[in-house]
């Protein structure tokens, strides 16, 4: 049975089965006929919406693309949260880019996303959006759960990086391209919502405590860390003993120096 156009991806198929050795009464084929416009009906509605959640998580992620499906989509609707607040860069993008071809790249761009993303996802964070040969996550605070929920992003970073090792040793023994990543965590107050123009819109989180981040990422290869974490989430995390203390750092369009931790990596 068919409802709609199956063989041109529009409607859908549908496919019955009986246990009497004689098979459908034709009483039985017509009830069937009859119902299947309405089951068909009831069934794109909620696959529409499976379809529709599942295609915004992908490029949303998870909790941003929960909220445009139920209707997050004005322009300027931002809420404050309190989020933990991942950066992280590849080190010498430019250089691999020129060196390798673009497919070679984009490979190479997939996979130490997916290093990154694993850990981050076991651990309660969303990837909110790529940048280029960078990206952004969040792990939202909740006041019962924030010692663990900041502990579990700073885990997050160590198995990252761990796992990005790995995947640089496989890649080099087939002779592939490498990278190094440089990583930011960072702990504050950021708005999170729909910006942008009219007709085009990005559901983001902007704030004094997103641009830190970045400049504290900025910080890992001249000092020569690849984790580095700001004071404010070391204190929330209150797990000092993998967190070693580099002193006030001065932040690019930042006031006054911050002081910054690196994470002993490889304990």
């Amino acid at each position: 049975f068919a409802n709609g156009d199956p063989a041109r991806g529009q409607g859908i198929g549908f496919s019955f089965a009986t246990d009497r050795p004689e098979g459908f009464r034709d009483e039985d084929l017509l009830l069937i006929q009859a119902v299947l416009p309405a089951v068909s009906l009831a069934i794109m509605n909620d696959a529409g919406h499976i379809i529709a959640s599942g295609l915004l998580a992908a490029y949303l992620g998870e909790d941003a693309g929960r909220r445009v499906h139920t209707g997050a989509v004005e322009r300027g609707s931002v809420e404050s949260i309190r989020a933990v607040l991942w950066y992280a860069d590849i080190r010498g993008s430019t250089a691999i880019a020129d060196r390798w071809p673009g497919t070679a790249v984009v490979e190479l761009l997939d996979e130490v996303f997916e290093a990154l993303a694993a850990p981050l996802r076991r651990r309660g964070g969303q990837i909110l959006k790529f940048l280029g040969d960078g990206l952004l996550a969040t792990f939202p605070l909740e006041e019962a759960t924030r010692t663990e929920t900041c502990r579990g992003a700073i885990e997050a970073a160590a198995e990252a990086m761990a796992a990005l090792d790995q995947l640089n040793s496989t890649r080099a023994g087939a002779g592939k391209p490498t990278a190094a990543v440089d990583l930011a965590l960072h702990l504050g107050e950021v708005l999170y919502g729909n910006v942008g123009a009219i007709d085009r819109l990005d559901f983001t989180v902007i704030g004094p405590a997103v641009n830190e981040v970045s400049r504290i990422e900025l910080l890992c290869e001249p000092l020569g860390r690849r984790v580095l974490v700001s004071a404010e989430l070391a204190a929330a995390a209150g797990d000092p003993g993998r967190l070693e203390p580099l002193g006030p750092q001065s932040l690019r369009g930042v006031r006054e120096p911050r002081e910054i931790y690196a994470l002993t990596l490889g304990a």
